[in-house]
């Protein structure tokens, strides 16, 4: 069985789009390659800034011969309908089969397909997937069609087995496959030729290229923390910044420079961003001090002066951009010591934040006054929340956040310690974003809470106000991360809140910031001064977002291992906008059902409730009037009465002091009380007294664990 060696030879592939391209690759020669009748054992696919590569061990050497089998007309329908079928089947009237069946007899084509060998079947794929590759943006060159994300140079396409190898036939716009590849662009000379995968990959790593990029990342971080281990000093983690930089070179080599002594003082994430964004370098701090002091490099060869003359000139470079941000730096700080946090946040107003919801000054004014209604509920200030709500949009009119958009928040922290406000305020600037993702640190400091909060609800109450909601696929405005971010930061600090009333307010304020921006019709302006109306607008609104909230907190849950089952079972529940609450019910009854008790407690339960549902409809009654145990006939039966008395007197207590844990013991105790009764006890007995108390009964099984869920919405 042959290995297929693929590799297409290009002009630099830019680092962000080779991830993908390697996936495609894979998965479109290879589905090409079985959907042609070829198997494999294996497949991997490789990338450089200048190769796609892709290795296929275990091809079979040709498709398997198909025998295909097709019904026709019968052999006594119109001429027209046996030529149609014969067109169709390519064959002529003397290589049909002739069968008798129940109406009569039948016209039957039996089609042989020969099998292909395997390179006829790889060229032939190898040509589609080249013509059709999905490159984000591509390019044609020259006078011909063909479309690739630079100029294609060359293609590369063997089969090996024990023979040897061999070269696929194939040409593509005047390019015509081969068994030879090239090198590094700048250390090696020529081209050479290869026999196979093993082959070929030890020739380009003598040809100074480093073929699998998750080898180029190890040998850049593995040589970065030695480099900087042996002064002391740590490399700033960055996965994306590694990945990135191991797409731009075939031979990395790790090169470590001083930053000048006059940056040293610029804010560590400033340096960080500007290295990053701008020279693709990696931060080296001082773990003594905390500030970055060096940063590495990687050059894509070796020089003769160890790179002596690539760190000068990239310290030309960092040089002049650090300079740039130094300045936005002292000129962002002059600002706010001349006119204070508010000062710099004042060209808001002349900042649109939505066209329908008025500008990001209007947007800072509801974001003050929910967070002085949420201080109180989380153990903030309300004077000092909403001091913060004031300022912690101020660094969007600074210099440095117009250069780097990614540092908001953080140099707000930096300059409302600046301009002497308490660090409380300065905390909330730098942490109001967060979190911003399901692995993102979520703020705990009281105030940073309150306007976290009042960020992102603000947020959602206004977009949910135009009606500008996330659809399937598309979630323009973060909608769905907000929503997270307020489930995590309610969960992580244990805020016990009412979020049903807590919308209410935000969304008649987007509404009034609409009236102001002329976004209704003139024909449907509320008349905002109708206080009933308003509210029952604003409350179905806020039910729609809380029933949104409620997705985002079961696909939350759903990832801690708790079933979408038990999660509809306390939604179904009162107080299901208290979203702490919801979590500690379905992490109470998740572990009651992981029990033997609690899992046989649910079929009793259902049995339970089936049979008096039953009963109820057929009866067209309601059996909710007290089970009397006087009229209990056996000691199963008597035993269920006084158990369902004592889960009473235990759960109505532990659901009061919200003990879900106690009340779900309580609940599953019940399981063996339960299971012997209907093992002794015939519910519809003859006696209609009895008959009557035990449906009573039953209710009040049903009643004593509905306390605690629906169980009915438990599945099994």
């Amino acid at each position: 069985m042959p290995d297929l060696l693929l590799e297409l030879f290009s002009e630099e592939i830019p680092a962000r789009m080779q991830g993908k391209a390697r996936e495609d690759l894979k998965s479109l020669v290879t589905n090409g390659l079985v959907e042609a009748g070829l198997t494999y054992a294996s497949a991997g696919a490789f990338s450089t800034p200048r190769r796609l590569v892709l290795s296929v061990e275990g091809l079979s050497g040709q498709s398997p011969t198909l025998k295909e089998e097709r019904k026709g007309p019968r052999s006594d329908a119109p001429e027209a309908a046996l030529e149609g079928f014969l067109r169709s089947t390519g064959l002529t009237r003397d290589q049909l089969e002739l069968r008798d069946e129940k109406k009569g007899q039948v016209w039957f084509a039996v089609i042989e397909k020969p099998g292909r060998a395997a390179p006829e079947i790889v060229a032939e794929v190898v040509e589609q997937v080249i013509r059709s590759f999905p490159w984000p943006k591509s390019m044609r060159w020259g006078s011909g069609s063909l479309r690739w994300v630079r100029p294609l140079h060359s293609i590369l396409c063997l089969l090996t087995d024990e023979s040897g190898a061999s070269v696929v036939p194939l040409t593509v716009e005047g390019i015509t496959a081969g068994n030879t590849t090239e090198g590094h662009r700048f250390m090696s000379k020529g081209r050479f030729p290869v026999s196979s995968f093993d082959d070929y990959r030890a020739k380009l790593l003598k040809a100074h290229v480093v073929l699998d990029s998750a080898e180029r990342e190890a040998r850049i971080w593995h040589d970065a923390t030695t480099a900087a281990f042996a002064q002391g000093l740590e490399v700033a983690e960055d996965k994306g910044l590694l990945a990135e930089v191991a797409g731009l070179v075939e031979w990395p080599v790790m090169l470590m420079g001083a930053i000048p002594e006059r940056f040293l003082d610029l804010p560590p994430e400033v340096l960080q961003t500007s290295m990053k964004e701008h020279q693709k370098f990696f931060s080296v701090k001082n773990p003594r001090t905390g500030r970055i002091e060096k940063f590495v490099t990687v050059a894509n060869r070796e020089t003769a002066d160890h790179g002596e003359t690539v760190l000068k000139g990239n310290l030309k470079v960092l040089s002049a951009r650090l300079s740039d941000a130094k300045f936005f730096w002292e000129n962002d700080l002059r600002t706010v010591k001349t006119v204070g946090m508010e000062g710099m946040a004042a060209g808001l107003a002349n900042v649109t934040f939505h066209n329908k919801l008025g500008s990001q000054a209007d947007r800072i004014a509801r974001i003050e006054a929910l967070a002085r209604e949420i201080a109180p509920l989380v153990g903030a200030a309300p004077d000092l929340a909403a001091e913060a709500a004031r300022v912690v949009k101020a660094d969007l009119q600074s210099a440095m956040v117009g250069e780097f958009p990614e540092l908001q928040g953080t140099m707000g922290g930096y300059y409302a310690r600046a301009a002497g406000l308490p660090d409380a305020i300065a905390a909330a600037c730098k942490a109001h974003y967060s979190p911003l993702g399901p692995s993102d640190e979520v703020p705990t400091e009281p105030v940073s809470v309150a306007v976290a909060l009042a960020d992102k609800i603000d947020t959602l109450a206004g977009f949910w106000a135009i009606d500008e909601k996330p659809t399937g696929s598309k979630d323009p405005f973060a909608l769905r991360r907000a929503a997270l971010g307020v489930t995590r930061l309610l969960l992580a600090n244990g805020s016990r809140l009412s979020l049903l009333q807590l919308l209410l307010d935000p969304i008649r304020r987007c509404r009034a910031s609409m009236v102001r921006a002329g976004s209704f019709p003139a024909a449907e302006i509320p008349d905002l001064s109708n206080d009933r109306v308003e509210k029952e607008c604003a409350l179905v609104l806020a039910g729609d977002l809380l029933a949104f909230f409620h997705d985002r907190l079961k696909v939350f849950l759903r990832d801690q291992g708790i079933r979408h089952d038990i999660i509809d079972a306390v939604l179904a529940m009162p107080g299901n906008d208290d979203l702490t609450l919801l979590v500690k019910r379905a992490e109470a009854l998740s572990a009651t059902l992981k029990t033997e008790d609690g899992a046989n407690l649910i079929q009793g339960f259902k049995r339970a409730n089936n049979i008096l549902t039953q009963a109820e409809e057929k009866d067209g009654v309601e059996y909710s009037f007290g089970a009397d145990p006087k009229f209990a006939e056996g000691p199963e039966e008597k035993v269920l009465f006084a158990a369902l008395d004592r889960a009473e007197a235990a759960i109505a207590p532990a659901m009061k002091a919200e003990d879900f844990p106690a009340a779900m013991t309580a609940m599953a105790a019940l399981r063996a009380p339960i299971d012997a009764f209907f093992t002794a006890v015939q519910i519809n007995s003859d006696n209609q007294v009895i008959r009557r108390n035990r449906l009573n009964l039953l209710h009040r099984i049903r009643a004593t664990c509905g306390q605690v869920a629906d169980l009915t919405k438990i599945e099994g």
